[in-house]
């Protein structure tokens, strides 16, 4: 078996803290009962390029149980786990490409270990697998039967990709499902963006002027967090819809120069390109912080911050300070990176339960329908969307109600009225 990880000894922390996280992820365990028996992956090579944390390396075990061979790297140099690479090597027999703090170049090594096991599945965090694949081994994509997406940034690459005729298999896009992004998006980086922020620093939310930039689903789950350990927050946003969703939440919102003013902490969440840049650093308060919840470190333009800067120190783990002219610090988390994975661990595992749930019947899903699928980006079919609520429902001992025949005769018709 072949892989690469930091360090082999770790694997039996690792495995303690995997059967931990999966306590807390009854769907994907209810999946892999299923998938032990009928192991409708079976024959399958699924290469995935995820962050490798105690969540993940559950659905990793899941896809396995289904009959699949799994390959795994990381999707971002700072998110890996070490103990947790270590423990599905050495515990769980699959390969793992994965180092915390790996450089450029061994971060793509890693991608292009998993693509070299030619995968007939593809699983993306961020979109780097498959546009490796596109980019430098078009010729295995004819072997692929589909790829699934957990990221909005991600999905945004695929449609660019699909829109201009360049995508080569089917993709589809479970960051989209409601199952996903209502909940692993506003609770789950909600949460761990704040976590992230207090483990880095240690400071204390409460009268502090809270900058949130994009009010999407993560902008809002990190908002209200904020909010709710008594920051005065902040939105900033592009979209009038969601500048007005904001403000009825109620929130202040105002242009990215008058929130750089008065902001204490400034949290990127855009998917976009130098959201907090020169000229932003120019008015910061002394002691700022700045860090990133999107996936790329791209949010902040950290070469201008540190072109502006006389000098850069790091001061504790996950936190370098820059030190500008005129003697103004500016404190940069996780080097831009994932701040709730690069300084904390990422999502509860209760929340990525759901996402995983969707990644597997999806996987699922594409096996038994290869070769009938368009080169395009597709939504989670409906019913694995409410199959996978339906059965987070059932793991927590909740019921619901279903219409009466009345009632759905009624929602049916057009006869009926007053």
């Amino acid at each position: 078996m072949d892989y690469d990880i930091k360090d082999i000894t770790l694997a039996d922390r690792g495995k303690a803290r995997i059967l931990w996280a999966g306590l807390e992820m009854k769907v994907l365990e209810t999946i892999r009962a299923r998938f032990e028996s009928e192991k409708p992956l079976k024959g399958s090579r699924i290469g995935a390029c995820l962050h490798v944390t105690t969540e993940t390396a559950n659905l990793m075990i899941t896809l396995k149980a289904g009959g699949a061979e799994p390959f795994l790297c990381a999707s971002n140099p700072l998110s890996t786990q070490d103990d947790v690479a270590a423990a599905l090597v050495q515990h769980f027999g699959i390969s793992v490409f994965a180092i915390k703090g790996e450089d450029n170049e061994t971060y793509y090594r890693h991608i292009r270990s998993v693509l070299k096991a030619q995968p007939h599945i593809t699983m993306d965090d961020g979109a780097d697998l498959i546009t490796t694949l596109h980019t430098e081994l078009k010729e295995q994509a004819s072997q692929v039967v589909a790829g699934t997406e957990e990221t909005t940034t991600g999905v945004i690459r695929l449609k660019s990709m699909e829109e201009n005729g360049v995508l080569l298999y089917p993709v589809i896009a479970v960051n989209n499902a409601s199952t996903k992004h209502f909940f692993d998006n506003r609770y789950g980086t909600g949460q761990s963006t704040i976590d992230g922020i207090l483990r880095a620093t240690n400071i204390l939310l409460a009268g502090k002027s809270f900058v949130v930039f994009g009010y999407g689903w993560c902008g809002r789950g990190i908002a209200n967090r904020a909010r709710g350990m008594g920051a005065h927050v902040i939105v900033v946003e592009v979209d009038p819809l969601r500048a007005l969703e904001a403000v009825m939440d109620g929130f202040k919102v105002t242009t990215s120069m008058r929130a750089a003013e008065t902001g204490d902490i400034f949290v990127t969440t855009t998917g976009d390109i130098h959201v907090l840049r020169g000229e932003h650093f120019q008015v910061m308060k002394d002691r700022a912080i700045v860090c990133n919840s999107g996936h790329f470190d791209v949010e902040i333009d950290i070469p201008t911050l540190a072109k502006m800067s006389n000098s850069r120190r790091t001061v504790r783990d996950n936190v370098e300070e820059f030190l500008l002219p005129d003697g103004r610090r500016i404190y940069l988390l996780a080097e831009g990176r994932l701040v709730n994975l690069a300084s904390a661990e990422g999502h509860p595992a209760s929340v990525m339960d759901m996402s995983f749930a969707n990644q597997a019947l999806c996987a699922e899903y594409a096996f038994k329908h290869k070769g009938g699928l368009e080169r395009k980006v597709y939504d989670v079919p409906p019913e694995i969307d409410k199959e996978v609520a339906r059965l987070k429902l059932k793991t927590m001992g909740i019921e619901i109600d279903s219409l009466t025949p009345e009632q759905e005769e009624y929602l049916k018709s057009w006869t009926i009225g007053t």
